[in-house]
């Protein structure tokens, strides 16, 4: 399970700009439910040794009356749910009334925390940070986060105080138990469906202890296969479970899709696809999970209806071509059996071995069909393939201008994979790799032929 760090701070200290720089991207989660704020962004931390999650939390204005306001409370909420705490300070304006509140707030959490000295380009870093010492929250580390500068040296200070991997009780999974997560919007059946799967195969579960942000790992059988149920709707035992009110963690979620072979998106096929639907389903395929999505309620709709969310699929999620959609009933079982042949198939297709020879022979099929495009006047060479991980499946080519291979035709070569082979439920990834050109940096000297084709000349020349 990934650990996670937040980024506190008044507003305009470059909270944002740092997350921007740990996450290498300007397009991180957003979940917008009741109890988050907009204010609140996930995203997977790119710098440093180990991976980690990062939130950016709403500005804290410092001021005592506001502690207790509702952007207040979402930032000390990702306080609550973090590891570590980097508390963001403007090391241009120094100090001031509003950090000491929220320095001394705080130290009373007992959390980790690493004060950062932002902003401190162009002016004297070392004076900068004997001023913060004040705060009394330990050695301050200056960074600019807004060029990079110093974040690197953040990080090597932040990791040795995340916990380690091995501390967090993850499941077995060397006996060859698939792990499967859950995980959909509140409300859309998440708890039904765990029940649904837990109670019709009478089996004996038991809640493995999780993570302290409480996802529960239930093992269980199946026709001779074994699973772990990654729960996050907070579902215990069903005995327990009478009208389970789902709470909604993203942290939760992204975590439990972190430690999953295979995932189990629930849509609501009463209620439209959103932006948040939209945007865990985004996560999913960007970790490369193989993925099912398995639309609820579909019981007692029209063909209308059911016309409408089969053509949402279609236009909001078309990323998402290579998972299989399975339309169920939680509530009375419809299609809950049909789920396992598929979580089957998709654990398959994402840890198959993929023979070389196999992958080059389609390689050349594909561009036989449809030849790579010009580049210069010049056509692309893709020589041969070979596979270069699992879940998901990630093929490597190798040839001449691979640097110059259109989105296009990459997407038609995964396709060509993804058929050939007959993978289903994962994603493919395609990486390329160009061969080195043994007459670089060797512009001025001939070629062979040159030679023979300059002495030939010479010789002419001689004769006359």
């Amino acid at each position: 399970m990934l650990p996670v760090i937040a980024l506190v701070g008044r507003p305009n200290v470059g909270k944002s700009t740092l997350f921007n720089r740990m996450t290498g991207t300007r397009d991180a989660l957003v979940a917008d439910v009741p109890g988050l704020t907009r204010d609140r962004k996930y995203g997977d931390g790119k710098i440093g040794e180990r991976p980690y999650i990062v939130i950016d939390t709403g500005g804290l204005s410092g001021i005592r009356e506001d502690l207790d306001s509702l952007m207040a409370r979402q930032s000390w909420q990702a306080v609550e749910e973090a590891d570590l705490v980097f508390f963001l300070v403007d090391g241009r304006e120094g100090p001031n009334a509003a950090d000491e509140v929220v320095a001394e707030a705080l130290r009373r959490t007992g959390k980790p925390r690493v004060l950062v000295v932002n902003k401190t380009d162009g002016i004297d870093a070392e004076a900068a940070l004997l001023e913060f010492h004040a705060l009394g929250l330990g050695e301050p580390v200056a960074i600019a986060a807004v060029h990079g500068r110093g974040v690197a040296a953040l990080m090597s200070v932040a990791i040795p105080l995340l916990p380690e991997a091995e501390d967090e009780p993850v499941p077995e999974d060397d006996d060859g138990r698939i792990r499967v997560a859950i995980v959909g919007r509140p409300n859309v059946g998440k708890s039904t469906l765990i029940n649904r799967i837990l109670g019709e195969e009478r089996v004996l579960a038991f809640d493995q202890p999780g993570t302290t942000r409480d996802s529960i790992f239930i093992p269980f059988e199946r026709e001779g296969q074994s699973y772990t149920l990654i729960d996050t709707a907070g579902v215990r035992r069903r005995a327990r479970v009478k009208e389970a009110i789902e709470k909604f963690s993203v942290i939760k979620t992204l975590q439990a899709v972190d430690a999953a072979n295979v995932v189990i998106l629930v849509l609501d096929a009463q209620l439209e696809i959103s932006e948040q639907d939209a945007s865990l389903a985004g996560y999913i395929a960007e970790k490369g999970r193989a993925l099912i999505v398995a639309v609820n309620k579909w019981d007692g709709l029209d063909d209308y209806a059911r016309g409408q969310i089969t053509g949402q699929l279609e236009r909001r999620l078309p990323f998402l071509d290579f998972a299989t959609s399975c339309f169920i009933s939680a509530l009375h079982g419809t299609g809950v059996g049909e789920l396992f042949p598929w979580i089957s198939k998709a654990y398959a297709s994402a840890m198959r071995e993929l023979p070389t020879p196999e992958l080059t022979r389609i390689l050349e099929h594909a561009v036989q069909a449809h030849q790579p495009p010009l580049v210069r006047g010049r056509r692309i060479k893709l020589r041969y393939a070979h596979q270069g991980g699992k879940n998901p499946p990630v093929i490597i080519i190798h040839g001449n201008q691979t640097k110059s291979v259109p989105q296009t035709y990459k997407r038609y070569l995964i396709n060509a994979f993804r058929i050939a082979m007959k993978l289903t439920g994962t994603p493919v990834r395609i990486e390329f790799r160009s061969g080195s050109n043994p007459y670089e940096g060797r512009k001025n000297k001939l070629t062979g032929r040159q030679i023979k084709r300059k002495s030939r000349l010479m010789r002419h020349v001689k004769k006359k």
